[in-house]
């Protein structure tokens, strides 16, 4: 499917280390009903068979709601599990290779820290970028706050949609307003939530004012 900008709004990450009283595939329905308007698959820890099977289940549960399901890092599983597209780090496969591989029908999403980065990945046929992290990470301990005047300089750069990733959550989610960005990737803010559907309503909200 072709990413419109309205898909990139409310762009929910899952963490398997929220789940708990309930399973992910729980948790990300919640999201769901919710409002997300796309949905990132991120496993750094399971096998490649086990990935691909949740994949497929993730998939089809997305389907229902017309939500595109991303898959982070493994274009393999992309591919195989049908998903709507792939996001890829700068550590990870070059972005012209993953575009060719996924082909022209299929969503590509690259990270850009910077806007020499944010350039590179749009003329390498990159649909959408995630920048950050806007305001440090609870996911990634190793990760580098980014000023928001850097991310406002990525959003002016290039014409595809910039989200915002890194420690976004309702309380601050409006400190985005007026810089570019078509959206929020949201990680904790919403998987660590008690009411994950409330939650993502809440947000959903607040980022349309983006």
């Amino acid at each position: 499917m072709k990413l419109t900008r309205e898909n990139t709004l409310l762009y929910a990450v899952t963490d398997r280390r929220w789940t708990g009283e309930l399973t992910l595939l729980q948790q990300i329905e919640a999201a769901l009903k919710g409002g997300i308007t796309m949905l990132q698959l991120r496993e750094k820890e399971l096998g490649f068979d086990e990935f691909l099977q949740e994949a497929i289940q993730v998939k089809a549960l997305c389907s229902r709601y017309g939500v595109p399901l991303i898959i982070n890092d493994n274009v393999e599983v992309a591919l195989k599990s049908g998903a709507d597209g792939v996001h890829v780090g700068q550590s990870d496969m070059e972005a012209g290779d993953v575009r060719t591989l996924m082909g022209g029908d299929r969503i590509v999403g690259v990270t850009a820290k910077t806007v020499e980065q944010a350039l590179a990945a749009q003329a390498a046929g990159a649909d959408y970028l995630g920048s950050g992290a806007v305001f440090g990470s609870a996911t990634k301990t190793d990760t580098k706050k980014m000023e928001l005047s850097t991310f406002s300089q990525i959003c002016a750069a290039v014409k595809i949609p910039v989200v915002a990733i890194g420690g976004v959550s309702r309380e601050n989610i409006s400190q985005l307003n007026g810089l570019g960005a078509s959206g929020a990737a949201v990680v904790s803010g919403i998987f660590a939530a008690n009411d994950i559907e409330a939650e993502c309503r809440a947000l959903r909200q607040l980022a349309e004012k983006l």
